[in-house]
């Protein structure tokens, strides 16, 4: 019996030596990095393989040229696609610049029975009957470049609008006066920078504002809004409003949109209720886009 214990204990070390021995043999356990996780969700897509991207319901030019951080001017030129700029559901738009052995642009395709969404005029095909009012025309490129305010300063609330309300704003037409860079921008709401601009950061391309859910959400300057919805990964839902051909704001993480795409809205006019971003963080994810290419809000914000 005890020739028998002594070899048992002798199996049961050997095993328990085996065990520690494979473990440390298999090198560190694998740490995964949660830090874009932990981000707003400001991302913009890889491009297609193919270069081209087919047209979703609910899409805008502006939205996909937004989604993949493009000019929209660049689409609209490499496509034909001239102004209202309406674009249908399954059309199939080119991402990249054309080659030069290209000798014809995208041509509009619009299943039987689709309601247009967005405007697509091509050089092979007419321009569709009774297209939607325009959003926008050409606009100067003067620009603000006011002091910038430190992460985690407290921002003063939003004066109220001095024109019409968001809510009442008419849709823009083709008389709509011609929208240029605006010369002043508003805080889009009231609270404490909690993350700042970083060049090259996909996920820092804009600031993030933290406050209360719910509170107002305003337009940084007068524009056209040009998309309003939830249709892009990552930034729950979306206002993106046009100020000029070259300047665009984006609004993330409502929790309530209270404006349509092709109203005009003045700037200060509330458009938004603040929400939650995916960690489930009270906040605002807001960005300032020239020619399609993020820049820092906070050099174009008032000081304080």
């Amino acid at each position: 019996m005890e020739a028998q214990r002594k070899g048992f204990i002798r199996l049961s070390m050997a095993a328990a030596l085996a065990v520690i021995v494979g473990a440390c043999s298999s090198g560190p356990a694998p740490v995964e990095d949660r830090s874009a996780s932990r981000s707003s969700g400001s991302y913009s897509r890889s491009l297609p393989d193919s270069g081209l991207y087919q047209v979703r319901g609910g899409d805008t030019l502006y939205s996909i040229a937004f989604n993949y951080g493009l000019d929209w001017k660049d689409i609209a030129g490499w496509n034909g696609i001239s102004r209202p700029y309406t674009i249908y559901p399954g059309q199939e738009i080119r991402l990249t610049a054309p080659t030069r052995s290209s000798s014809t642009v995208a041509v509009t395709t619009r299943p039987m029975g689709t309601a247009p969404q967005a405007t697509t005029r091509s050089t092979t095909s007419p321009a569709p009957a009774n297209p939607p009012a325009s959003t926008g025309s050409a606009a100067t490129t003067s620009r603000a470049t006011t002091r910038a305010v430190p992460e985690d300063s407290v921002i003063p609330p939003a004066s109220e609008p001095s024109t019409q309300s968001a809510g009442t704003a008419a849709p823009a037409s083709a008389t709509a006066p011609a929208l240029t860079d605006p010369k002043s921008w508003i805080w889009p709401t009231q609270g404490r920078v909690i993350s700042s601009f970083r060049a090259g950061d996909p996920a820092r391309k804009g600031i993030d504002i933290g406050g209360e859910e719910g509170q107002d959400i305003r337009a940084s300057a007068t524009g056209d809004v040009v998309y309003s919805g939830s249709g892009l990964i990552g930034f729950g839902e979306l206002i993106i409003i046009k100020h000029s051909d070259s300047m665009l704001t984006a609004y993330a993480h409502n929790r309530r949109r209270l404006v349509k795409e092709g109203e005009r809205v003045a700037g200060g006019a509330k458009i938004a209720e603040m929400g939650r971003n995916g960690q489930n963080q009270t906040m605002l994810h807001f960005e300032l886009r020239v020619d399609g290419k993020p820049v820092d809000p906070l050099k174009y914000l008032p000081s304080h």
